[in-house]
């Protein structure tokens, strides 16, 4: 591709003796340069890709993007924001695949991954379209799954998935859209159709300086879109709403301003059932998903249907056939009368939710195993720990991905959330172990939650990550038992 063509859009400081360059790739890796890249030297968290600028010319860059001149005989292009421009490079490169598809982008702390498959399995029901998934479960393109390390891949990534997406049929791709994505400008260059604000509450502080600072990074998302729909009865819905730049329809199950209103709220252990006001239209919706969470997320599907011109009855159908999704509120069948809750609670509001969701329609005890990631958010910890104590009716910490943490000193920090606590809890530092026991000192009618995984299928130790699924656990635990019977 031209040059000319690649930096279409960008803001450029100084191009250096770039007058006739074709460029055959695009890398921001200097290990992955091939001959004619253009090689574009990013800041990361752990090294500057400027160090490595010498080492991508040796291997054939043909020219390079970076933010200081640098001492190299190959063009280069000054800029303010090298992340910027690699996205904007990137969809370039990709002939803007975006722009052949309809976007949605769902951002919030909780409910992204259920929504965005909701949403999915809505435009392939009733819309009959192939679509597009990128998030924390993997990315789809209709039914074929791509394992994925980021919510939201980096931008060069995504531009190439999107085309591959666009060249492959889909004319929808529902996407998560995280913080780090927005913050990072992964997504910089994609105009998105429609925006949808979950909920906000407390996580990834370890990124973002506070509260405030998260949730100016989500709203970033509705000033790059054509319609938002909001969640208002989150405290922070007013902030995503002030910064927006695009159209809003909001969302509630308290406030009769909104546009879309949740009534009549059943909850069961089955799921729940609604019935839903937008305008003179009313239906009544279910969704076999158990938890309050499940009407707010039904209730972001139903607006984003119709602002597809998908009608409610349409959109009821759709939610009644849809199935849970992999870690979310995950039921794993069990030997005995109790149950096994597979839940991806990883924040504070997570895991109240997920608990409070299950002790309305539980008879027996909740028991809840979790732990706190390593190199993340430290002061969730107590927090977490606090809430546990306070709403379950047992207690097991474990680890959850210590990382290059002491997991000894996670749980410790956990604790001390549950110190003015008088619920019973168990302290078990191997996560195996820990479920291992959970099982087998359970009473009739329990609902034990393992919180924190979700769909995860590894545990990291260190800086390696090791096979660990907690479905096949429990599946080994209870045919252990078997065989001792």
């Amino acid at each position: 591709m031209e040059l000319k063509k690649l930096i279409h859009g960008l803001e450029i400081i100084k191009l250096h003796n770039c007058d006739k360059i074709n460029a055959t790739g695009i890398a921001y890796d200097s290990r992955s340069v091939l001959p004619g890249d253009v090689f574009v030297a990013v800041s990361g968290f752990e090294t500057d890709g400027h160090k490595y600028i010498n080492s991508a010319v040796s291997k054939g860059a043909v020219c390079v993007v970076c933010e200081h001149a640098p001492d190299v005989s190959v063009p280069y292009i000054l800029v303010d924001n090298s992340r910027y421009a690699l996205a904007i490079l990137s969809s370039n490169f990709y002939l803007n695949p975006a722009s052949e598809m309809k976007m949605i982008g769902v951002t919030g702390t909780n409910g992204k991954t259920t929504t965005t498959y909701l949403i999915k399995h809505l435009l392939e029901s009733v819309k009959n379209e192939k679509v597009g998934l990128i998030g924390t479960n993997g990315n789809m393109i209709g039914d074929e799954l791509f394992v994925t390390e980021h919510t939201t891949p980096e931008s060069l990534d995504l531009q190439k998935l999107l085309r591959k997406m666009a060249d492959m049929g889909c004319r929808y791709v529902v996407m998560e859209v995280s913080s780090h994505s927005l913050v990072l400008d992964r997504v910089a260059g994609i105009n998105f159709d429609i925006g949808i604000f979950t909920n906000l509450t407390q996580d990834h502080l370890d990124f973002h300086s506070d509260m405030t600072d998260y949730a100016k990074a989500k709203a970033k998302l509705f000033k790059n879109c054509k319609h938002g729909i909001i969640n208002i009865d989150d405290p922070w819905s007013e902030q995503m709403i002030t910064e927006a730049t695009c159209s809003i329809m909001t969302v509630s199950e308290k406030s009769y301003d909104a546009d879309v209103i949740a009534k009549d709220i059943r909850l069961s252990p089955e799921g729940v059932r609604f019935a839903a006001l937008a305008g003179n239209e009313i239906g009544m919706f279910s969704l076999g998903i158990p938890g309050l969470f499940s009407v707010y997320n039904a209730l972001s599907v139903i607006a984003c249907g119709l602002l597809l011109n998908i009608n409610m009855e349409q959109v009821a159908m759709s939610l009644a056939e849809a199935k849970s999704v992999k870690g979310r509120v995950e039921v794993v069948p069990t030997d005995g009368n109790y149950v096994i809750i597979i839940d991806y609670a990883h924040t504070p509001d997570a895991l109240l939710n997920v608990i409070k969701s299950l002790k309305l329609v539980t008879q027996g005890r909740v028991v809840v195993l979790f732990g706190c990631g390593g190199d993340r958010d430290k002061k969730k910890r107590p927090i977490m720990g606090e809430i546990a104590a306070n709403n379950a009716d047992f207690v097991i910490v474990t680890s959850d991905n210590p990382r290059t943490e002491n997991p000894s000193e996670i749980i410790m920090q956990i604790l001390e959330g549950m110190k003015n606590t008088s619920t019973p809890k168990k302290v078990i530092e191997n996560r195996i172990e820990a479920i291992r026991w959970a099982i087998e000192n359970h009473k009739a009618e329990d609902v034990i939650i393992l919180a924190g995984k979700g769909h995860e299928d590894y545990q990291i130790i260190g800086k390696e990550k090791h096979h660990m699924d907690e479905r096949e656990i429990v599946r080994d635990i209870l045919e252990d038992r078997r065989l001792k019977r």
